[in-house]
């Protein structure tokens, strides 16, 4: 489509006779996570896809790319960088006064204090940039309460590769040709669409479905192809002998996971409950060290019983089975010293939840 002057018709035919008329530059969408369409139908599953929709757009030169935020995601367009940044990093500063539920300091008293990556916090959500390859362009995290779409002119032709900073293995692919050359149109676009949203249901379906791993192990979440990610522990509830031994291990390498054991859900905030607290203490851009670090110094094996830290805590810290988080275990292992039922959460995800009944 072009767009050419309109009005006196004598003058628009003269203009058109010794004017070209100028491309109207075109806008295509790429959703962060899932469209809003397909999450519902997701949700059933206990699922989530860390993906861009659709994975591939092709654009004219000079066109816009609107990438619309549908969850916990970031847009980066790396310039010459290879990697995507890490979303959490040291901060500089000591953690000091963190103290047990018994009054006790934790370990982890004089390591660094945690939070997101401090460039992660410049957002450009609701802003207009262009990108030619050359300077990196990052969306930063979406904090805002209901952020706006960033937009994109791609200024040079090429193939570009960006990442989400959040999840390992998230990344979306932007082809720019000349003008001349034809791109996909808004029905095939939509068509390509809606194939990647059934590709990875059909995923979401079939991972639900994973059989639960050997004895004494819990796998945190499951991943199937497209980056689909379940947000189960498998199996949900296990039976065990005093004295046994239980692994906690991740299975989603898209995904941060923990399993932490405590007094409370950390889902309901009213009352506050000591699990609560931790989790609200991970919506911050400093995050509470109960809740990233294990709670017991690592190389010891935790003897887990209702009075662990005064009040029955026990931590995994942070998992993740990213290649590039050489810092941070991919599982974890407690003893159950005491009889009785375990709720096991994700702090980061706390609708995840499982069960540990020690007899």
């Amino acid at each position: 489509m072009s767009r050419c002057l309109r009005g006196v018709p004598g003058l628009a035919l003269v203009a058109a006779l010794v004017l070209p008329c100028a491309a109207q530059a075109a806008q295509k969408d790429v959703s962060l996570g899932p469209p809003t369409s397909a999450q519902k139908a997701l949700q059933s599953t206990g699922s989530d896809v860390n993906d861009f929709f659709p994975h591939q757009t092709t654009v004219h030169v000079g066109d816009t790319v609107r990438f619309v935020p549908n969850g916990f995601h970031t847009v980066d367009l790396p310039g010459s960088r290879t990697k995507k940044l890490p979303v959490i990093s040291p901060l500089g500063n000591p953690i000091t006064g963190s103290v047990d539920a018994a009054g006790a300091p934790f370990w982890f008293n004089g390591q660094s204090q945690l939070g997101f990556t401090p460039s992660l916090l410049k957002s450009s959500f609701g802003k207009s940039k262009s990108y030619s390859g050359g300077s990196a362009v990052n969306s930063g995290l979406p904090l805002a309460q209901r952020p706006k779409p960033m937009t994109v002119r791609f200024t040079k032709t090429g193939t570009f590769r960006y990442f989400c900073d959040v999840h390992y293995g998230m990344t979306g692919i932007v082809r720019v040709v000349r003008s001349s050359r034809p791109v996909p149109s808004a029905r095939a676009d939509r068509a390509t669409l809606a194939a990647q949203v059934r590709t990875t249901l059909a995923t979401a379906k079939r991972i639900a479905k994973t059989p639960a791993p050997a004895a004494n192990t819990v796998d945190i979440g499951e991943e199937g192809k497209g980056n689909v990610s379940l947000f189960a522990f498998n199996p949900a509830a296990m039976t065990v002998a005093t004295g046994t031994t239980v692994t906690f291990r991740m299975r989603a390498r898209t995904e941060i996971h923990t399993a932490t054991i405590g007094p409370g859900d950390p889902a309901k905030e009213t009352p506050p409950t000591y699990l609560s607290q931790i989790e609200a203490g991970l919506q911050g851009t400093v995050l509470d060290p109960r809740g990233v670090f294990p709670s017991d110094a690592p190389g010891a094996l935790a003897a887990l019983t209702a009075a662990s830290h005064g009040n029955g805590f026990w931590n995994s810290g942070a998992l993740d089975e990213d290649p590039a988080s050489t810092t941070v275990p991919t599982s974890s292992a407690v003893t159950f010293a005491g009889p009785g039922v375990y709720q096991v959460y994700c702090m980061i995800h706390p609708f995840m939840h499982g069960t540990i009944t020690v007899q």
